[in-house]
């Protein structure tokens, strides 16, 4: 058959093939493509029906996606790529060594006379083994625990990733380590140790689930159910109970140490993620009929 690709950006011709097998996969049909412009290599390109409509499955013929001689598809360059397990690292690596800085080097930071005279205290100490700890979690979750439906995502995501988190992280850094700070009351401290350490336990666990709804190098797609892990009862209430979690943990954080950069780190990846579990629940409502209709996105009964 014949096919005719057309950029989804301008509609002009990039490629024109005259004898493509109708039992070619869309796959097969980007590394074709790829070797006449070794410049898209595959995970840069999406193959639509449409202009602005939707990348086709790479694992579907073109038979089975009714695409018939004469057929004009549209290419999407997604730009260049980097990996999204590389993303992940360096966005979660980043505020682990920025907040070490800080917290080991106080002298490189503030005024060398006014952090000698203020030693570190208790609440700093536990305020950075939270911290760490999460994003020492985050980087182990990137390597053994998290299976990704797509290997790569566009570069520019990396520096906006970095820049988001990395300024995040010196911005409450700063304060929290910052010689004239005020621990609120030890009882306090406590308290809101145990929630962020229960949040953390409860945001691992659900990862743990959604691992294993997904065998490895596969796409498939399950309705995410509760298991033998007690945490994880909270999907019978939401779509997205990670992000319950991961909300619960660092407004934790918040409270225990009582800095309000940190709150506000806390509001905007409450926003983000409450985007992503809006968008995730609508996914699974269109891709299973059957869907529990009483879930919320990301606080049971709420939103």
């Amino acid at each position: 058959m014949e096919l005719e690709i057309l950029s989804s950006t301008n509609e002009k011709q990039i490629l024109q093939f005259k004898n493509v097998a109708a039992k070619n996969t869309v796959r097969e049909l980007k590394e074709r493509i790829h070797s006449e412009k070794p410049h898209l290599y595959l995970d840069r390109q999406e193959i639509r029906l449409a202009k602005r409509g939707k990348g086709l499955d790479e694992k579907k013929t073109l038979e089975e996606l009714g695409i018939l001689s004469g057929t004009k598809l549209f290419l999407k360059d997604l730009g260049p790529q980097v990996g999204y397990r590389t993303v992940f690292l360096a966005e979660y690596a980043g505020p682990l060594f920025i907040y070490l800085i800080f917290y080991m080097r106080p002298s490189l930071i503030y005024n060398a006379e006014l952090a000698a005279k203020f030693p570190v205290t208790t609440t700093m100490n536990i305020a950075a083994g939270c911290w760490c700890g999460h994003y020492l979690k985050r980087l182990w979750e990137s390597v053994f625990v998290h299976r990704f439906s797509h290997a790569t995502m566009p570069i520019k995501n990396l520096f906006r990733n970095c820049s988001y988190y990395w300024g995040f992280a010196a911005y409450v850094a700063y304060y929290v380590n910052h010689p004239l700070f005020t621990s609120p009351a030890m009882s306090q401290v406590m308290l809101f140790l145990g929630t962020f350490l229960f949040c953390e336990l409860g945001n691992l666990s659900i990862h743990m689930a959604l691992r294993d709804l997904r065998p490895p190098g596969t796409k498939v797609r399950k309705i995410p159910q509760p298991t033998l892990n007690p945490f994880t009862l909270l999907f019978n209430y939401v779509s997205c109970p990670n992000y319950t979690y991961e909300f619960g943990a660092w407004l934790s954080f918040s409270l225990m140490t009582q800095c309000f950069p940190a709150l506000l780190f806390t509001a905007a990846g409450m926003y983000q993620m409450t985007q992503w579990a809006l968008g995730k629940q609508r996914a699974y409502k269109k891709d299973f009929p059957n869907y529990p209709r009483g879930r919320t996105s990301i606080l049971p009964f709420i939103l």
